[in-house]
């Protein structure tokens, strides 16, 4: 099990990192991404941490900890530029907050992530078809979100990323121990979302291609 959109106590989950690397590695998870809410106010707090995090917790335990930061409600215009400043921080995985149909996203963000070249583009459910051909061509993987509300629209993210080629990640978006998947729940999501067993066995191999990136701290 993977799993790549995660929160800690640096933002709004309930875990310090190493009970929230310890509750995982129970589970048996191969990786997991720590992937706390910044904008410009706290992504130079927030990531300088995980990676600090991930280099003294990473020789102990059996699952990886990736240091990550989802960019959370900031202005299109300023995607790019905290895109690359988490990236020269340390940021391994950078998620952009999808526009979702549950909260109040700038439209525009969908788009601004994936020109931005994030990693993942979280819970898109107000994805159109053109923001979805652009994350195909720029390798933006589109997520399958686990988490209530955000998972609603799971089905039209999967049926457009079918049509225009774009790849699938599913993700918990886990803000504490209650909402961590277990592989099977994690296919089940997916599945839910109308994949078929070699689709859902694609998005584990786009999974592990995304961690095969990161180099190890």
């Amino acid at each position: 099990m993977i799993d790549l959109h995660t929160h800690c106590l640096f933002s709004d989950g309930e875990l310090v990192p190493a009970e929230h690397l310890r509750r995982v590695e129970v589970l048996g998870y191969l990786a997991v991404a720590i992937t706390d809410h910044a904008d410009v106010s706290n992504l130079d707090f927030i990531v300088p941490r995980l990676v600090e995090a991930a280099r003294r917790l990473n020789p102990h335990s059996a699952t990886r900890l990736i240091p990550g930061i989802e960019l959370t409600h900031v202005p299109p215009a300023l995607f790019a530029e905290l895109t690359a400043r988490a990236r020269e921080l340390g940021a391994q995985i950078v998620v952009g907050h999808g526009e979702t149909v549950v909260e109040p996203v700038i439209p525009g963000s969908n788009r601004a992530a994936i020109e931005a070249g994030v990693d993942i583009l979280a819970h898109p459910g107000q994805i159109s078809r053109k923001d979805a051909e652009l994350a195909a061509q720029k390798g933006v993987f589109l997520e399958l979100s686990g988490r209530k509300g955000h998972s609603l629209t799971n089905g039209h993210v999967a049926a457009l990323a079918r049509i225009v080629g774009t790849r699938l990640v599913v993700n918990a978006d886990a803000h504490g121990p209650a909402d961590f998947l277990t592989g099977e729940r994690a296919e089940q999501v997916g599945r839910g979302a109308g994949l078929s067993v070699e689709e859902y066995v694609q998005v584990r191999n786009n999974m592990e291609e995304l961690i095969r990136r990161s180099p190890a701290l």
